[in-house]
C-alpha cells in the first residue's frame, strides 16, 4: 500500500475526527459524524499499522482516535469546572448532611471539658493530682501563653494545620470502627478541660478564653465536622437500610471522605488564625471577632449553599460513572 496515495484520499476525513474531537462542544449531528468517522479511521489505522507500525501518522491517528473515544465513552468536564462543582455543591452538600452529628458532637465535647474544667477548677485536690502548684502556675503564666508566640508565626501555623488535618483525617477514615470517634473526641476534651480549669483555679480564665477562642472556634468545629463524618459512616454499617452493608459504607464514604478533602482547607484557615492572629496585639475583642466571623463564614457557606445541593440530590458521592457502576467501553 502507497502510504502518501492513502493519506491524499483519506486526509479530509483524519482532518474532520481531529477537529471534532478537540472541538468544546459539538451538535448532535456533529457527534453521529465524529462516531462514524471514528469507525472509519480505526479501520484506517489498522491498514496502516499493517504496513507502517511505527510511523509518525500511526502514531498522530492513534491520538485523534484517543482523543474521541474519550469524547463519545467519558466525556468529562475540565478541570476549573470539576474544581468549582466540589467546592459549590459537592462540599457543602457533605457538610450540610453532618450539621445535626456536629452540633451534638461539639455539645459532647463541651460537656466533658467543662466537667472536667469545673472539677479541675473547684477541687484542690484534684489540681494537686493534676500538678504542683509551681508547675501550676508556670503553666498559666508562661507555658500556656509562649506557646503560640515561641514560634515564627507561618511555621507555627503550618505544623498546627498539618497536624490537626491529619487528626480529622484519622476521624473520618477511621470512624467505621465506632470506637475511635468517641476516643478522639473525649482526649482533646479532657485536654482542653484540664487546661482550662488550671486557669479557673488560679482565677485566670478570662486569658484562656482570649487565646483559645480566636482560632478554637473553627478549630474545634473542624474536629467535630470530621467525628460527624466518621460517625456517619458507622452509623451506615450498623443501619444499612435497603442497600448491603458494604454498599452502605461505601456510598457514605465515598460521600464523606469529601469532608476531609474540605476539611484541609478549613483547618488551613483556622492555622493561620492561630499562627498569626491568636499571639497578636490586637485587642482581645477583635481576636475573639475574627474567629467567629471565620465560623460564621463557615456555616453560613454550609447552610445556604448545602441546603441548595442537598435539596437538588447531591450527597456529596461520586456520580455513577467514577464510582464504577457503568462499565465503560474501551
Amino acid at each position: 500500500m502507497d502510504i502518501d496515495a492513502f493519506s491524499a484520499v483519506h486526509g479530509d476525513k483524519w482532518s474532520r475526527l481531529h477537529f471534532l474531537a478537540h472541538k468544546r462542544r459539538i451538535t448532535g449531528a456533529e457527534a453521529d459524524e465524529l462516531l462514524g468517522l471514528y469507525q472509519t479511521v480505526s479501520a484506517h489505522l489498522s491498514l496502516i499499522r499493517s504496513v507502517a507500525p511505527e510511523s509518525g501518522l500511526s502514531a498522530s491517528l492513534s491520538a485523534a482516535l484517543a482523543q474521541a473515544r474519550t469524547r463519545f465513552t467519558g466525556a468529562r468536564s475540565n478541570f476549573m469546572e470539576d474544581l468549582a462543582r466540589f467546592f459549590v455543591i459537592s462540599l457543602p452538600a457533605a457538610f450540610y448532611r453532618i450539621r445535626w452529628l456536629t452540633v451534638w458532637c461539639g455539645v459532647a465535647f463541651v460537656l466533658v471539658a467543662g466537667a472536667y474544667a469545673l472539677w479541675i477548677g473547684t477541687s484542690p485536690e484534684a489540681l494537686r493530682a493534676v500538678a504542683s502548684d509551681a508547675k501550676v502556675k508556670q503553666y498559666v503564666e508562661e507555658d500556656f501563653i509562649d506557646y503560640y508566640s515561641e514560634n515564627p508565626a507561618a511555621s507555627f501555623a503550618g505544623a498546627v494545620w498539618t497536624n490537626n488535618a491529619w487528626i480529622s483525617a484519622q476521624a473520618v477514615a477511621f470512624g467505621v470502627t465506632g470506637f475511635w470517634v468517641p476516643f478522639i473526641l473525649f482526649m482533646n476534651a479532657q485536654g482542653v478541660g484540664i487546661a482550662a480549669g488550671l486557669f479557673l483555679a488560679t482565677g485566670k480564665l478570662d486569658i484562656f478564653f482570649s487565646y483559645i477562642l480566636p482560632h478554637g472556634l473553627m478549630e474545634l468545629t473542624a474536629v467535630f465536622i470530621a467525628c460527624a463524618a466518621g460517625l456517619k459512616i458507622f452509623w451506615a454499617m450498623v443501619r444499612p437500610g435497603p442497600r448491603t452493608r458494604l454498599q452502605a459504607v461505601a456510598d457514605e464514604a465515598r460521600s464523606l471522605i469529601t469532608v476531609a478533602l474540605g476539611l484541609v482547607l478549613v483547618l488551613l484557615v483556622s492555622g493561620i488564625v492561630e499562627g498569626f492572629v491568636t499571639p497578636s496585639q490586637l485587642p482581645v475583642w477583635a481576636k475573639i471577632g475574627i474567629g467567629a466571623f471565620v465560623l460564621a463564614a463557615y456555616w453560613t457557606y454550609t447552610l445556604v449553599l448545602g441546603r441548595k445541593a442537598v435539596r437538588s440530590g447531591v450527597t456529596g458521592d461520586l456520580d455513577a460513572h467514577d464510582a464504577g457502576y457503568r462499565s465503560i467501553a474501551a
